[in-house]
């Protein structure tokens, strides 16, 4: 849902903004599972992957269109339209 990849989008860059990574144990904590729910979220595993998927999604892109996060296919092995 829209609404909840905003959310964690804006929870994560809160955290990294202040410092989670090397604060208190609870925020550290905090920050590894806003990050591991935007992952699940996304389908992905690292969540720079994760923050890139959720805001593509967030623009207004199909849900299904995962073309961020794939390869391109070769030239000339595109269907024709």
């Amino acid at each position: 849902h829209p609404a909840v990849l905003k959310d964690l989008i804006a929870q994560y860059e809160a955290l990294t903004l202040l410092g989670a990574e090397e604060s208190t144990p609870g925020a550290q904590q905090r920050l590894a599972d806003i990050s591991y729910t935007l992952c699940v979220a996304t389908g992905t595993r690292d969540v720079d992957m994760a923050l890139i998927a959720a805001r593509h999604r967030l623009s207004g892109a199909r849900p299904e269109d995962d073309s961020l996060l794939q390869e391109p296919a070769p030239a000339g092995t595109g269907s024709a339209a």
